[in-house]
């Protein structure tokens, strides 16, 4: 699997989200640049967050966003012990 341009715009929104309060989420305003946008669509097309501009993470959402949040901190706390 190679990580592009478009995953990786994804993974940048999921990292954002806030895994302590299922209450909180993220809102994608009009004058946010296109690849996050069209980065946010994609996830609500593939069910891992319940509004096209942003809304809440989807069950599926919050695992995906659980695993993407804890391999960003090993990959940053290798990054520190190197």
């Amino acid at each position: 699997m190679s990580i592009t341009p478009d995953l990786t715009a994804e993974v940048r929104i999921l990292a954002r989200y806030n895994l302590d309060s299922t209450m909180e989420g993220l809102k994608v305003h009009q004058n946010a640049d296109a690849q996050t946008k069209q980065a946010i669509q994609r996830l609500f097309e593939k069910g891992l967050v319940n509004q096209p501009d942003g809304g809440y993470l989807t069950e599926l959402g919050m695992s995906c966003a659980e695993h993407i949040q804890s391999a960003l901190r090993i990959l940053d706390h290798s990054k520190e012990t190197a």
